[in-house]
């Protein structure tokens, strides 16, 4: 593949356009959204909510364009909505793209909606965004980014880094090339699975450090959960066939710690307003950006009951946050497991 002259960012939420602002230093960049309201404003004004868009960057609602002109692709989208989109841009795809996808979620929509809705399914129904980019298009050559960027930092011109994971060279080393910049740097790694699971999880870890922040609980309390949550993670990761070793770089227990200690990562938040009473309905419904942690811990906790794995933390929280279990009463359990071992997964 020659040089990258132009690259393609398929979704225009907080970290879609945190992409854009990161890419454009290095290339020319085509955002596509659903909405014209969206592409006019972003078009005509260089403004995106609140954000400058550089001149280097364009919006479209037009498939055909963006595939066309663009091998290589960002997609980030909601996991929710991330099969349908890839349905969509199914038949504008080639083998020869390549797809790197930002989406820190997990994908249920293989499952009947009778079957989600009494949480009876099995790991085999749930797939990862990489998966899903594969079971939906010819796309052959897919990664992911992921690690702790939050995107209110990098907007603001802060520092940061990332993991470009994948199965392939290339697809790191054009990752790390069109992303690079002295404010922005680029890991590599192969192990795309377990990064695709760290971004998952650790948004589940982030639900409860805000729920203890809300409580008025310190800084003992939430790094005694990161460590706690880092085991949970790990556990989990190697049962869902990945090295363990991958959770302890930056896609793993860096993007756990910016996501449950930041007041700008959006899971901490919903954990921070469900402490101080808000029902969990009541904060989706009125959240500016979609909380993947929410369904993710659904998700995650269906799994752990049909392997039996024991997930202390994604079971007293989902306890705590659909079943009406007293929260303190929670945090109590969790202080009160004597048999817990410090370190076991080394």
């Amino acid at each position: 593949m020659d040089a990258i002259q132009t690259v393609g960012v398929i979704g225009a939420g907080s970290f879609g356009i945190t992409l854009v602002k990161i890419l454009t230093r290095n290339v020319d960049v085509i955002i596509y959204t659903r909405k014209q309201e969206n592409v006019d404003t972003i078009n005509n004004e260089h403004h995106y909510h609140g954000h400058p868009i550089s001149e280097r960057a364009y919006a479209t609602n037009d498939i055909a364009e963006i595939t066309s002109k663009c091998e290589l692709l960002f997609a980030v989208v909601p996991s929710s909505a991330f099969r349908n989109m890839m349905k969509d841009f199914c038949p504008y795809l080639k083998p020869s793209h390549i797809v790197i996808h930002g989406t820190k979620g997990l994908d249920a929509s293989l499952i009947e909606k009778s079957d989600w809705e009494n949480l009876n399914f099995n790991k085999k129904e749930i797939c990862t965004m990489s998966e899903v980019i594969r079971q939906e298009s010819n796309v052959i050559r897919v990664g992911c980014i992921s690690g702790p960027n939050l995107a209110k930092e990098i907007l603001s011109g802060q520092p940061a880094a990332t993991v470009i994971a994948s199965e392939f060279d290339e697809v790191i080393r054009l990752g790390q090339t069109v992303l690079s910049s002295k404010k922005f740097f680029a890991f590599g790694s192969h192990d795309l699975k377990a990064a695709e699971i760290a971004g998952s999880f650790k948004n589940i870890i982030a639900l409860a450090s805000g729920i203890l922040s809300g409580l008025g609980m310190g800084k003992n309390m939430q790094s005694l959960l990161i460590t706690r949550g880092l085991r949970e993670l790990i556990y989990f990761g190697t049962a869902m066939g990945t090295s363990g070793a991958a959770y302890l770089g930056v896609a793993g227990i860096g993007d756990l710690i910016a996501t449950a200690t930041s007041e700008d990562s959006r899971n901490y938040n919903f954990g921070v307003r469900f402490a101080a009473g808000e029902s969990y309905e009541y904060i989706l419904k009125t959240s500016t950006e979609v909380v993947e942690g929410v369904r993710t811990l659904k998700i995650i906790n269906q799994l752990a009951k049909n392997d039996k794995l024991n997930l202390p933390i994604v079971t007293v929280l989902h306890k705590v946050i659909f079943e009406g279990f007293d929260m303190k009463r929670g945090l109590e359990f969790l202080m009160n497991d004597a048999y817990a071992v410090d370190v076991d997964y080394i």
